[in-house]
């Protein structure tokens, strides 16, 4: 599995996910942002870790009772208590948020084991309390009920479907205020210079377009003179781009 080295995740750090979204289009990539979901929980900034895959499947009643938590192999328990520090913790419910899929103190949990953040397609209990947590958790809205009234969970670290997307363990999960977008591992480092170009661009391009230039010849690129006025001007701010590439 790739890892996720210190720079591809500053990089990620400061880009946003429709940034993100463009630059994966450009690779051919299109089916990469989570449908529906939005963003709880009280830490702030970019949401960047790499994929921990849980799998919920339609729940029956002779598996699925409360007694189901006194087996310690139960695949959700085990997902919280494993799911390694910095990574995110990406959830298949299935797009039913009818129970929850995860509540506020399985969240605490990871929040003590240094996970990045969580995601699902469904919903999470306990939403109050997991507003005031400082994590980036992502779901489709409240929902009270406990998970065993509609989820099985069934296995860990396989590819997964969470809001219509396809997730792989090892992907790279990035998620900001609009939403969460997946990464596929083998291209996340170059697609982190892709993005935080992109970003330094069109940092330069709100600039412009405040000084009341148009669009034309800017956004896109096309004009000579405005190409070299964007080289300038990033030469001169470069210290505000500290992840930008040297060569």
């Amino acid at each position: 599995m790739n890892t996720l080295d210190t720079l591809t995740k500053a990089r990620l750090s400061n880009v946003s996910t429709a940034t993100l979204t463009t630059a994966l289009f450009k690779r051919g990539f299109r089916n990469v942002f989570l449908q529906g979901l939005k963003r709880l929980g009280a830490k702030k900034g970019v949401m960047v870790g790499q994929a921990f895959t849980l799998r919920y499947i339609p729940a029956r009643e002779d598996l699925d009772g409360l007694s189901a938590f006194d087996d310690r192999t139960h695949p959700q328990r085990v997902a919280i208590e494993t799911c390694p520090p910095g990574h995110v913790l990406v959830m298949d419910s299935r797009g039913d948020p009818s129970a929850a899929s995860s509540g506020g103190i399985l969240l605490a949990r990871l929040i003590k084991r240094g996970v990045e953040g969580v995601v699902t397609d469904g919903g999470f209990r306990d939403t109050p309390e997991i507003a005031n947590m400082d994590i980036a958790a992502y779901h489709q809205r409240p929902s009270a009920p406990t998970n065993l009234i509609k989820h099985h969970a069934v296995d860990l670290q396989l590819p997964i479907a969470c809001g219509s997307v396809a997730i792989y363990p090892g992907d790279v999960i990035v998620g900001d205020a609009e939403g969460v977008v997946c990464i596929p591992a083998a291209i996340a480092s170059e697609l982190a210079i892709d993005a935080y170009e992109q970003t330094i661009y069109e940092d330069w391009v709100e600039t412009q377009i405040a000084a009341g230039e148009g669009l034309f010849g800017v956004y896109p690129l096309t004009d000579d003179a405005m190409r070299k006025a964007f080289i300038a001007w990033k030469q001169s701010n470069a210290a505000r781009y500290p992840f930008a590439q040297t060569t």
